[in-house]
């Protein structure tokens, strides 16, 4: 059975990337904010580049894959 992502992936002839809600403690937001300005950058990106770093970092046979 398909899901509503791929339901609409389907739909829109497109790819669709799941989202994820995360809260952060607020001295480490500001210093992904900081990093986000210094890379010129969006928050989003300083924590998904975060997020395949550390997958990477635990299962080296997934490293750039995604």
């Amino acid at each position: 059975m398909a899901t509503k992502v791929e339901n609409a992936t389907k739909a829109a002839g497109k790819t669709k990337m799941p989202r994820a809600s995360v809260s952060f403690p607020p001295e480490l937001y500001a210093t992904l904010e900081r990093i986000a300005k210094e890379k010129k950058v969006s928050v989003a990106w300083v924590v998904r580049e975060a997020a395949e770093k550390y997958v990477g970092d635990q299962w080296p046979l997934f490293a750039g894959k995604g």
